[in-house]
This record gives C-alpha cells, sequence and structure tokens, in this order.
C-alpha cells in the first residue's frame, strides 16, 4: 500500500499553461426573451487556479513540496494567479510575467449544480527565445533538487518541442522522472518522458486511428509509444476508468470509481498528480495509477475545478482495500 504521508516530503516541479478558473454561481428562474436561452442570475463568483496551476492544487493538496514554471500576464488575472500560488506556499520565481502573452481565463457559468456555459479569454503563440532561455536557465538550477516533474501542456504556446526536449535532458541527467498530459496531438513532442497520460479522445487522433475495442486500444498504445519513444502510458477513458501499457507488460485495465459524476473539469489534472506522487514515493506503475484513479473519482463528484484532500484520499483508500 502506497504511504500517502510520504507525499508530504515529495518536491515537485511543475511547468506548463499558468491559468485562473473563473466561477459564477446562480440561478435559473426564466427563458430571455430576446432568444431561447435561459437567464442565470449570479449570486457569486470566484476563482481558482487552472491549467497547470490545477495540478499544482492537487499536489498542494496532497502536502508536496511545489516550484512552479510559466508564463503569466502583467493584469489582474496574472496578479490573482502569483497570490493563489502564493497563498499555497508554491515558489514562483520560475513563473515569467510576458506583456504579450496575457494570463488564460476561463469563466464558468454555473446554475443547478451545471455548467451551463463557458467563456474563454486567451492568447496562443509560441512563447520568445528569450523565455525559453530564461525558462531553461531557472530549471538547470532547480532540477537536481526536485523528485518530479510534471509538464502540463494546455496547447497554449508554452510547452513547446524545444522546451519539452530540455526539460528531458536536464531530468535525465539528474535522474528526475519526467510525466506529461499532452494536448499537442503531435505526441512526438513529448519524447522521451518517463510517463504520457492522454485521454482515448487525443490518443485516437495522436495514433490516427479510432479506438472502439481493447484491440484498437493497444493498437493505438503501440504506435504512441513508438512514436514518443515511451516505456509507460496511461490512456483515461472516462466513466470507463483507465489502462496502462508498459513496455515488455502486458496492458492493466483499472475499472472507474466514481460515485457519482458532477463535473470532469480537472480530472486529468489529479490524475497526473497523483500518478506522480505515487511513482515518486516508490510504487509500481500499476499501484499509482490505481491510487490516482481513486483520487478522480473523488474530485469528479464535485463541482467545479476541485481537488481530493488527504483525508478523502486515505478514506477511499480504506473502503476499496
Amino acid at each position: 500500500m502506497i504511504n500517502i504521508d510520504h507525499f508530504k516530503a515529495l518536491r515537485v516541479l511543475v511547468i506548463g499553461d499558468l491559468m485562473l478558473d473563473e466561477y459564477l454561481w446562480g440561478r435559473v428562474d426564466r427563458i430571455s426573451p430576446e432568444a431561447p436561452v435561459p437567464v442565470v442570475a449570479v449570486e457569486k463568483t470566484s476563482h481558482t487556479l487552472g491549467g497547470a496551476g490545477n495540478v499544482i492544487n492537487n499536489l498542494s493538496a496532497m502536502g508536496a513540496t511545489v516550484f512552479a514554471m510559466g508564463t503569466v500576464g502583467k493584469g489582474p488575472a496574472g496578479r490573482d494567479v502569483l497570490k493563489m500560488l502564493g497563498a499555497l506556499n508554491v515558489d514562483v520565481t520560475g513563473v515569467i510575467s510576458e506583456s504579450d502573452r496575457p494570463t488564460t481565463r476561463k469563466t464558468r457559468i454555473i446554475a443547478a449544480s451545471q455548467q451551463m456555459l463557458r467563456i474563454d479569454r486567451e492568447v496562443m503563440h509560441r512563447i520568445s527565445a528569450h523565455t525559453l532561455e530564461e525558462l531553461t536557465r531557472i530549471l538547470a538550477g532547480y532540477i537536481d533538487k526536485m523528485d518530479l516533474v510534471i509538464i502540463s501542456d494546455y496547447d497554449k504556446g508554452l510547452v513547446t518541442r524545444e522546451l519539452v526536449a530540455r526539460i528531458v535532458e536536464l531530468a535525465n541527467k539528474s535522474g528526475v522522472m519526467t510525466l506529461a498530459d499532452p494536448k499537442s496531438m503531435d505526441f512526438s513532442k513529448y519524447m522521451g518522458v518517463s510517463v504520457l497520460t492522454p485521454n482515448k479522445r487525443e490518443a485516437a487522433i495522436a495514433a490516427g486511428m479510432q479506438i472502439q475495442t481493447p484491440e484498437e486500444m493497444e493498437a493505438a498504445a503501440a504506435k504512441i509509444m513508438a512514436l514518443a519513444g515511451l516505456e509507460k502510458l496511461l490512456i483515461t477513458c472516462g466513466k470507463a476508468g483507465m489502462v496502462l501499457y508498459e513496455t515488455g507488460k502486458p496492458a492493466v485495465a483499472i475499472a472507474s470509481k466514481a460515485r457519482q459524476v458532477f463535473d470532469v473539469s480537472g480530472a486529468g489534472d489529479t490524475v497526473i498528480s497523483i500518478l506522480g506522487l505515487g511513482l515518486a514515493s516508490g510504487a509500481t506503475f500499476k499501484a499509482a495509477a490505481g491510487l490516482a484513479n481513486l483520487a478522480a473519482g473523488i474530485v469528479v463528484a464535485k463541482v467545479g475545478t476541485a481537488t481530493a484532500s488527504i483525508d478523502e484520499l486515505k478514506q477511499c483508500v480504506m473502503v476499496n482495500v
């Protein structure tokens, strides 16, 4: 059994697209006379860390020490992200403010515990050569102090092929494991990472084939592992759980443990966070993935981008022993 309390001793570097998740909570009493759409009477507004920030939130909820790397804009959303990271005692030395890359902000409108609409404000272009060099310099100074590196790619332009190559090179030199959650559909971009964690749809697109049967899933996994030089691949399948592929071993299917699904926002962030902590603690791929699956079951039963607490995860483990 994995010692969840050991997670508090781990140091994790998270590099990826930092975002601000905004929630407008309200109620629906009528349909608009202007168009056949519901009118939401907003009752409160809340903000949480999104994107790579949600990975950080999940890791912090487990007590891990986190070092953040990425970019934010110079406006209010960027300041909010930095403030929330600071409240989690996250080291933000590696977060660079860029005037031409405003912070991605996703606004979700929720009524009666249901998401009704999402509005995205973002600019998607590659980081500058200067930012790439600055991130590399900072990364080189911190990598040997880390137990784990998580690449949280939301395809907003931060996680480029060049940056991934430099992360993998530096991590390998320091003997540090790298996990990546992909959004780019060219998985060769993630060449050499220790573990890749796409969902089923992403895996199908990357492999250039449909996935409707276990045989097709296995064929797609083989293509992806060859394409990205992987030894470990985890494909999440929503309500169907996840499937693990490891070089030289048979595939392992893990059934979902979700009790009731309210919101899948951020479930992938939870999976990669808990999987990484489990592996960094010395657990097997199967054991770490099983724990990540339990954690995902906890968060999808909550509304909004959420995390599992240590106590919730421990209780869930006890119930499922």
